[in-house]
């Protein structure tokens, strides 16, 4: 099967990562698979050789600006851009083309969430792209229309979706998510230059009001007939790429402490998955380990004395947090092997 893609946001971190992931697909690499348009707004008319000089098989292309009428055409258009911005292209794609949407304008179900969160006009629900959440493998298989999720909701999910799925912790989730400063983008902004992250930590957008919040929470609804809770923390760390997630909740009843229980439910659920690994019991998720990969480690543990389970994940921010999950539902969207072109090893040292 031949088909084309456009990249929309090409010279971001996102943009940038899908088409790292692209290049190396065996689709592009057989030649099935042509990469089109590569469009962005302030990097327009600048040459790809100096927006993306770490990938030199795009040197000799041109960045375009981002137009309906630029990306129309295409098979896949993959929208790396801004929050607001997606809906409005996207709704000027014709229905044949495959729009995988990296931004959160599809992501939530709930109009009066988003209105609250994005201060804008609920833009409509999509095909939430964690395949590893249940029912949502069948749904992506063929969609037309996508939403990427986002960074920390994959982190803090596969941390958290077995032992919430079993009922072996309330649905009651602290979270505190420590991320590398790639993911608040490429623009220009003071907060995050070197001499204000470097040997720094930060936690921002606290208390509630950062916009995952309402994602992590439904995600996890899905699998709980309960009311859910999520308190979620950021930490901005400074690292490029990465983000180790912490997911505390309460023994369920009267479960008491069953690390055997837990391990099983763990070791169950993701026993078929090929981007999540649950770790050998006492190895706690590394950053560093996941880097440049589409991996989510995983590991769960009792904390007997104070009545919780915490469970912990890593992930590369832009890997499987954004990039690699925009991959891999393009994979299922056009029938393609789920894995392909995307990495499980890491990066070392």
């Amino acid at each position: 099967m031949a088909f084309t893609v456009a990249v929309a946001g090409a010279t971001g971190y996102a943009g940038a990562e899908i088409l790292r992931l692209l290049l190396n697909h065996p689709a592009y690499l057989a030649g099935d698979m042509e990469i089109g348009a590569l469009t962005a707004h302030s990097s327009a008319g600048q040459s790809a050789a100096a927006t993306l000089p770490h990938l030199p098989q795009l040197a000799g292309r041109a960045i375009e600006d981002t137009t309906p009428k630029t990306l129309d055409g295409h098979d896949v258009v993959f929208l790396a851009l801004p929050h607001g911005h997606s809906a409005r292209v996207a709704a000027a794609l014709g229905e044949r083309t495959v729009v995988i949407d990296c931004a959160a304008d599809h992501r939530l179900r709930d109009a009066g969430a988003w209105e609250h969160y994005y201060g804008s006009e609920h833009a409509g629900h999509w095909p939430y792209g964690i395949p590893e959440m249940p029912g949502h493998r069948e749904l992506l298989a063929g969609a037309k229309r996508v939403a990427v999720p986002g960074c920390f909701p994959t982190g803090a999910t596969l941390a958290a979706l077995p032992a919430v799925q079993a009922g072996l912790v309330e649905p009651d989730l602290r979270v505190v998510s420590i991320t590398g400063v790639s993911g608040a983008g490429k623009k220009a902004a003071v907060g995050m230059l070197g001499a204000e992250t470097m040997g720094s930590l930060k936690a921002y957008n606290t208390a509630g009001k950062h916009r995952h919040t309402p994602e992590i929470a439904q995600n996890i609804a899905e699998v709980t007939d309960g009311p859910v809770t999520v308190s979620f923390t950021p930490v901005l760390a400074p690292l490029p790429r990465g983000i180790l997630t912490t997911v505390t909740a309460p023994l369920a009843g009267s479960l008491g402490a069953q690390p055997d229980q837990l391990r099983a439910a763990y070791e169950e659920f993701y026993a078929d998955e090929p981007f999540v690994w649950v770790l050998p019991e006492g190895e706690q998720p590394q950053t560093q380990n996941v880097v440049g990969s589409n991996m989510c480690h995983v590991q769960v543990e009792v904390d007997a004395g104070a009545g919780v389970v915490l469970m912990t994940s890593a992930i590369d921010n832009l890997t499987k947090g954004t990039a690699g999950a925009a991959v891999q539902c393009m994979n299922l969207a056009l029938g393609l092997g789920e894995t392909a072109g995307l990495p499980r090893q890491g990066v070392a040292p």
